[in-house]
């Protein structure tokens, strides 16, 4: 409601609004939604948030600001008011090259590891890692970008002064130094769980895409990777166990078609990253020394039987329709290769010690 009437009218104006010094328009909010925000703004202080986001080295920006990033426009009438910053960098440049890891919070072993590995990876490749400071994937996808010596991002369901879950107050202490912390609620503010839901969607828009690492059916990085999907952002998966529940809502996100699936950073750069610059290595099998022979040596190779005793060559000749003298050549390059070995007039597969 708030962010459809700001397109009709000024903050201050619509402030006027809310403390009744306007009389409110057709198109302004009901009577009941009114006094609602009336009673919430009693007890708003925005000076003593900025004194307090100032004194733990943060600020506040709003769209206009150099440093707001444009792509949380495409969120509409559900964009952020504004943003509370704490950290050095530019936000807007950071969000450039940045991608959300996401997951649960109770994950499993194979969770946090996947989730920091492909976040170090990332960030070794010059993405910023944005998550939500939670326990679980969030952490170790944050402590892997701050391993690999990289940047990071966490949009908090709280005031950037504070530090929930409290488990995580050193790591929000290194994001904060290392990276960025921002918040939609000012200083002081604590999470609920509503609040944890409409922190998602800034996650979503800020960044070129989003990874579910590890995500049960009704796990709350599911409507991360739903509102990336909506605002046309690349939404990706990591399969797990087919048998492990934590990852049964990726699964069913991939099955879907609503996630790509992934497997590394090379395959996660490749959807997200500029067209031609960041492709994925070609995957293949290894390449054994019978894959290197012409076709004709193949076709003798195989014509050698695997028994003790061998063939002769006009066996082989017969079965591969090849010349008897060809075969023979043929036998004798395999030889030298080590593939076969002479047992008297016959010709078999080497004996293995």
């Amino acid at each position: 409601m708030i962010g459809r009437l700001l397109r009709s009218t000024t903050a201050s104006g619509l402030l006027e609004i809310i403390s009744g010094r306007t009389d409110p328009g057709p198109d302004d909010p009901s009577g009941a939604r009114l006094a609602s925000y009336r009673a919430r703004l009693r007890a708003v202080n925005p000076g003593a948030g900025l004194e307090r986001v100032e004194a733990c080295g943060g600020r506040f920006i709003i769209p206009g600001d150099c440093e707001w990033p444009s792509q949380l426009d495409d969120l509409g009438d559900s964009r952020p008011i504004g943003l509370w910053v704490r950290g050095t960098g530019s936000l807007r440049l950071l969000a450039l090259r940045s991608v959300a890891v996401v997951g649960a919070r109770a994950c499993s072993a194979y969770g946090a590891h996947v989730g920091g590995e492909l976040s170090a990876q990332l960030a070794e490749r010059g993405w910023v890692i944005v998550s939500g400071a939670a326990y679980g994937i969030d952490a170790a996808a944050h402590r892997g970008a701050l391993a690999a010596g990289g940047t990071t991002v966490g949009v908090l369901a709280c005031g950037v002064d504070m530090a929930y879950p409290p488990g995580n107050t050193q790591l929000i202490r290194n994001i904060a130094e290392q990276g960025i912390l921002l918040s939609e609620l000012p200083p002081g503010e604590h999470p609920t769980r509503a609040r944890f839901v409409l922190r998602n969607r800034v996650i979503a828009a800020l960044t070129r895409g989003t990874v579910v690492v590890e995500a049960a059916m009704r796990s709350g990085a599911l409507s991360t990777a739903r509102r990336a999907r909506d605002l046309n952002r690349h939404t990706m998966g990591v399969a797990g166990p087919v048998t492990s529940e934590l990852s049964a809502g990726v699964h069913a996100l991939i099955r879907s078609g609503a996630a790509t699936l992934v497997t590394d950073a090379g395959e996660v750069a490749e959807l997200i990253g500029a067209i031609g610059d960041d492709l994925a290595p070609d995957r293949s099998g290894p390449v054994l020394p019978r894959d290197l022979l012409e076709p004709a040596a193949a076709q003798v190779l195989d014509a050698v039987p695997a028994d003790a005793n061998g063939a002769p060559v006009e066996r082989m000749a017969r079965r591969t329709g090849l010349s008897a003298d060809e075969v023979l050549q043929r036998l004798y390059e395999l030889g030298s290769l080590g593939h076969v070995e002479r047992f008297g007039a016959h010709w078999r597969l080497p004996r293995r010690r």
